[in-house]
């Protein structure tokens, strides 16, 4: 097939299992049914996922959930290999279906590329004529494959990569959306405090006559009016805005979201405590309802529950994959504490005062009161969504963080299996460097985690001037330290910061946190709390930095010339911070292009360790104070400008970072598929059913999830893509 490598996953894809048996046992018989009740929840709502990803993606989940469980693996590969598919082809069917269950979705989770099956549609489709799943139900069969076959395999320009309007496929948005509609319906969601995190936008246009959006809230409910005790009451409905018609509805996913609810219903029995239960309470109401408050509410409980031995979150959370940066995708995990490690964790919550206040911002830049979080390490039971982090820092609601607080999560058994590399493999380092850099690079992972959740995107403040025109700062004492004067600029009523700095929020963020962890890990106290001392400390920062400049060579991969967009908000953070260490001089960092062992191309990035606290940590103390002075005062244009400009990739000397993306694309390393266990009741217990670490591993731990009531959901989810499909037809006249 004549598909580019970078759109398809190698035959070879590693996948590891996500272990937590032993985590698990240890719970008691309640504290399982809890987590088993979280985990369906969680598995229902990630399921949302696929039409947030692609038009095409809940059709295709379907055809190859049945495919697979008509004929397991095992069994299909006969079945292949008497139709003429060679092993490798089946594979490369296995590779596409596990990478396909791990994304939740036919775009990477990370990189939001599009991936396509690495055999002939021709080949596929016969295979799909032969199975018992065809034999079974022809006819259905059929419509899956019709509504699925172009789009599954289209490299069209537009289609490779998520984006908004002609830079990528978007199912936040109807497919004639621009970043100009998505402006506009902000400024509305703001005049009427609106989150857009549990949203949808769809625009209809009649040729001759004014567009017309639905914002359509995420909710069992489809009703389209609220009880007046409802924080929706005044929301719902029709509504003029700067000469556009807008319809404020509900209903999107209420099949799914209607069986997320249920299962929380049931977790609640199980709860340990009273905010446990008013967590799921308000998470509950919040799904029903459509209402973000309800959520809010619910995560002031969540941040409230200190120290559970089973520890969960769910909702629409992170929105690295809307284009706009506003709207959540659904995400819900469930994972046990791992008490020795959180330990450490604690400890380095004991020195977080001190520590943030040697940040290098001003104290009036830093929140009034430190909000003394929860901070653990977990080992994951499951994590539904299209990806799994390894560390994590919730909730997203500014307010809430300002006000309550947050909690910060390290996920154990992530970083343990996500982190290691053959020393082979390793790519872009000296022969110098490889053996303390595969050594220390988990350990230094785990410090960087833990600086960048806690002290990170635990840190800083934003000045906010409320409904009342009250300010929560000085206006007439707060200096900018970058221009010598007063603030002159602020969070508005309605604004918050994701609304504010939209495309660039979530990248300018992470990049925010990245430049804390490395600033604060060259402290001796940090490393010591860490486990680390003299010169096993010195190797963990200095492969801590490596790392950083490293990964960001590696983020090259990840952005688009032809639309000049990247596609990952930490990858575009990491590359940023290589150009501000580029920029020191001194040779503190440097790339060079070469002529690797097997003669292609290659380059090599080299730190020198000797530098970093002469050279390295001033650059990141400047640039950091910069980063944190324009979120604080809302200054998009200052932010936007300086992010931006260090976000450029061109073909330019002295480094041609064009050049250096292909070197990195021909040579890049596949991230690791995550197979998860799935619980079951087994009379008044729990049991755990675990899988291999393959990719027929992955494919049976997705297809057994659902075993219940897999047909009628399946009829459910169809129905659902099928009402929305028109948004997305090719060359329509809307």
């Amino acid at each position: 097939m004549a598909a580019q490598s970078q759109y398809i996953l190698p035959n070879d894809l590693p996948v590891a299992l996500l272990d937590c048996e032993e985590a698990f046992s240890l719970l008691s018989t309640e504290e399982k049914l809890y987590t088993h009740f979280l985990s369906r929840a969680s598995f229902y709502g990630g399921l949302i996922v696929l039409f947030q990803t692609s038009p095409e993606s809940p059709a295709i989940y379907i055809l190859l959930n049945r495919l697979f469980r008509a004929q397991e693996p095992s069994v299909l590969h006969g079945v292949a290999q008497s139709q003429g598919l060679s092993d490798e082809e089946y594979q490369a069917l296995l590779v596409y279906t596990a990478g396909f269950f791990a994304n939740m979705g036919n775009y990477k989770s990370f990189g939001d590329t599009k991936f396509v099956p690495n055999l002939p549609k021709e080949k596929l489709e016969k295979l799909l004529r032969a199975s018992e799943a065809f034999t079974k139900d022809p006819k259905g069969m059929e419509t899956l494959w019709k509504m699925v076959e172009d789009r599954m395999y289209s490299l069209e320009p537009q289609e490779r990569q998520l984006g908004l309007g002609d830079h990528g496929i978007s199912t936040y948005f109807s497919a004639n959306c621009t970043l100009e509609d998505a402006e506009l319906i902000q400024k509305f969601l703001d005049s009427k405090s609106i989150s857009a995190y549990n949203t949808r936008l769809f625009k209809t246009q009649d040729k001759g006559s004014r567009a017309k959006y639905e914002v359509r809230l995420a909710s069992v409910s489809k009703e389209g009016s609220a009880d007046g005790s409802s924080d929706l009451s005044n929301l719902l409905g029709q509504f003029e805005f700067e000469g556009h018609e807008i319809q404020v509805t509900r209903g999107d996913y209420y099949p799914l979201l209607l069986r997320v609810r249920e299962n929380l219903e049931k977790a609640k029995v199980y709860a340990s405590n009273e905010n446990q239960r008013k967590m799921l309470e308000e998470y509950g109401r919040s799904f029903q309802e459509g209402s973000i408050q309800a959520h809010k509410e619910g995560s002031k409980h969540w941040v409230e529950d200190k120290g559970p031995i089973v520890e969960s979150y769910i909702g629409f959370i992170e929105s690295y994959r809307d284009p706009f940066g506003s709207r959540g995708e659904f995400e819900g995990f469930v994972a046990v504490v791992n008490k020795s490690v959180s330990a450490r964790f604690a400890q380095l919550v004991s020195a977080a005062e001190k520590l943030i206040a040697s940040l290098p911002w001003p104290s009036s830049y830093e929140k009034d009161s430190f909000l003394r979080p929860d901070f653990t390490s977990l080992d994951v039971v499951t994590f539904s969504g299209s990806g799994i982090p390894a560390g994590i820092n919730i909730p997203n609601y500014d307010d809430i963080r300002q006000s309550v607080g947050f909690k910060n999560v390290s996920l154990g058994n992530v970083l343990s299996v996500s982190s290691a590399t053959e020393r082979e493999k390793l790519t872009f380092l000296c022969e110098g460097d490889k053996d303390v850099f595969n050594k220390y690079r988990g350990p230094s992972f785990e410090v960087q985690v833990g600086l960048h959740e806690l002290l990170g995107h635990g840190s800083g403040k934003l000045f906010v001037q409320d409904e009342k025109g009250a300010f929560n700062f000085d206006k007439d004492s707060v200096i900018n330290p970058e221009t010598g004067e007063h603030v002159k600029s602020w969070y508005k009523p309605g604004e918050t910061w994701d609304s504010k700095f939209s495309t660039i929020a979530s990248t300018y963020e992470e990049c925010r946190a990245e430049c804390v962890g490395l600033y604060l890990c060259v402290n001796e106290e940090v490393l010591r709390i860490f486990g680390h001392e003299a010169q096993e400390a010195q190797d963990i920062l200095y492969v801590n930095w490596l790392n950083m400049v490293r990964a960001g060579l590696m983020g090259l991969e990840y952005y688009t010339p032809e639309t000049g967009k990247w596609r990952q908000a930490h990858m575009q953070a990491r590359f940023v911070i290589l150009r501000v260490l580029l920029e020191a001089k001194e040779d503190f960092v440097t790339i060079t292009q070469k002529v690797g062992a097997d003669g292609l191309p290659d380059a090599q990035v080299s730190l020198d360790r000797t530098k970093i606290m002469s050279v390295g940590r001033p650059a990141i103390q400047q640039f950091l104070q910069r980063l944190q002075v324009y979120k604080s005062t809302a200054d998009v244009d200052s932010g936007r400008e300086m992010y931006d400009g260090y976000s450029k990739v061109t073909d330019e000397d002295p480094y041609k970072f064009l050049t250096l993306r292909d070197i990195v694309i021909k040579r890049k390393e596949e991230r690791k598929l995550f197979v998860q266990i799935n619980t079951r009741l087994a009379g008044d217990n729990v049991e755990v059913l675990r899988y291999d670490n393959n990719p027929p591993g992955m494919i049976l731990s997705v297809l057994q999830r659902f075993s219940n009531d897999e047909e009628e959901l399946e009829r459910s989810m169809l129905e659902l893509s099928s009402s929305d499909a028109f948004y997305w037809e090719k060359q329509d006249s809307r």
